[in-house]
């Protein structure tokens, strides 16, 4: 049977903050003081390190926060109770779950330490799917493999993707191969894409995902360090505390889509789709809005959920002008253009915590009532919140506090949302009406 943990908003309070995603203090060590230039291993040529780094010049992108595009929640998520149901347990530092697409209803659940294993109806295949341990550096706190996507045409290539950092503590994004349908990859097909360097141990960011339109996204951190010292963030000469966006069905080792952003604007790297991100700890895209939802760690005081349309490139999501909707650096700063989040909440506070963890846009059959919600958590406090539209406006409430660090969100092949416990189990959210 499984177990099934009740979580009521009145009953436990977690404190724990030690692992991913990580908070990062003022006093942290500060990454190398010379720019970065992050070199990809892409034909288009990368400008050198200059003295002076290059900023957007370009005006920040005219965004505002988005009118929901759809209907408004049918239900007040609030009127909802939260249970978590046990589906796995026993796996080593968990950092991300998905499926694969193919309608096989597995799950794919990522280990830090550079192991996928496979999920078959809630029982763990005995063999890894993929084993990369020995490529894969995972000292830090933050580091290791971070993530895995799958192909949408993943049933018939057998192609998917995984970012990890390496021993040398650099981002890789690279490509393995399955024989559809198998438990087990091909582990020498390995085929990278992508190199960044990293000049610290922290804020890689990690995650990969298609997008709608079925390019691969990648969300990179700053690099590390307090206030993000070598301003990564505002950059476009650097891949640092970006999103990037690539086709890899074209090129060697990808193309660059005709609409990305920068394509044509000088001293910027093509690749990136939007930036301004701190350390963006899980993104998403809801497939009938056609929105991205964003979750960028804060610095000192604030967490951050940011929403904007999927179709627009060149968007500034403000680090480290802002932290939240607050001036960061300077102290007072002018936020026009910039894409301000929709919801925050604050650290050292019950109704907060120090660490946000990404989630889902729930488009499950359990309770249609609840389409378009979108929920996501605090690591360190344990809080779950629910984010969704309400009119023309959006809406977001502490809903429950889960006795768990949550270190990702995914979806299965119906739509149903999990969590991943930094102690290593697998959880389904349970939802049921008060």
């Amino acid at each position: 049977m499984p177990r099934i943990l009740m979580i009521l908003m009145s009953i436990l309070w977690m404190t724990a903050c030690s692992s991913i995603p990580e908070r990062v203090a003022d006093d942290s060590p500060a990454p190398p003081a010379a720019p970065i230039v992050t070199p990809a291993t892409t034909a288009s040529p990368l400008p050198e390190p200059s003295a002076t780094p290059p900023v957007a010049t370009l005006p920040p992108a005219t965004a505002p926060t988005p009118a929901p595009t759809s209907p408004a929640v049918a239900v007040d998520p609030t009127m909802f109770s939260y249970a978590l149901e046990q589906v796995a347990d026993g796996f080593s530092r968990p950092t991300h779950i998905t499926h694969a697409g193919d309608g096989s209803g597995r799950l794919f659940v990522v280990e830090q330490t550079g192991r996928i294993w496979v999920l078959r109806n809630g029982v763990k295949v005995s063999t890894p799917f993929l084993d990369i341990r020995e490529q894969v550096g995972s000292r830090g706190n933050e580091q290791g493999l971070l993530s895995v996507a799958f192909h949408p045409q993943f049933a018939g290539n057998g192609r998917f993707f995984v970012n990890y950092t390496n021993t040398n503590g650099d981002t890789v994004v690279a490509e393995y191969r399955a024989d559809p349908g198998s438990d087990q990859a091909d582990p020498t097909s390995a085929r990278e894409l992508l190199r960044i360097d990293q000049p610290a141990a922290n804020h890689n960011g990690g995650l990969l995902l298609f997008g709608n339109d079925g390019y691969l996204y990648i969300g990179t951190g700053d690099g590390g360090g307090a206030g993000d010292p070598l301003d990564a963030g505002q950059r476009l000469d650097t891949l640092l505390g970006k999103l990037l966006r690539i086709d890899i069905d074209n090129g060697q080792p990808y193309a660059i889509p005709a609409d990305n952003p920068f394509v044509n604007t000088a001293a910027a790297l093509p690749e990136i789709w939007a930036y301004g991100l701190r350390n963006p700890w899980r993104f998403t895209f809801d497939p009938v809005t056609n929105l991205i939802f964003i979750a960028d760690v804060g610095q000192n005081e604030q967490e951050e959920v940011n929403v904007a349309s999927a179709a627009t490139g060149g968007l500034n999501y403000g680090w480290r002008l802002m932290e939240g909707d607050q001036c960061y650096r300077p102290a007072s700063c002018d936020p026009t253009g910039l894409v301000l989040p929709v919801a925050v909440y604050p650290h050292d506070s019950a109704s907060g915590g120090c660490s946000v963890t990404g989630g889902e846009v729930y488009r499950g059959v359990q309770q249609p009532a609840l389409h378009g919600v979108y929920f996501y958590a605090d690591y360190c406090t344990g809080n779950l919140w629910a984010l969704w539209a309400n009119g023309e406006t959006w809406q977001h409430a502490l809903i429950a506090r889960l006795p768990i660090q949550t270190t990702s969100f995914g979806l299965d092949e119906q739509g149903e949302v999990y969590l991943l416990d930094r102690a290593g189990g697998v959880y389904r959210l349970v939802m049921s009406r008060s």
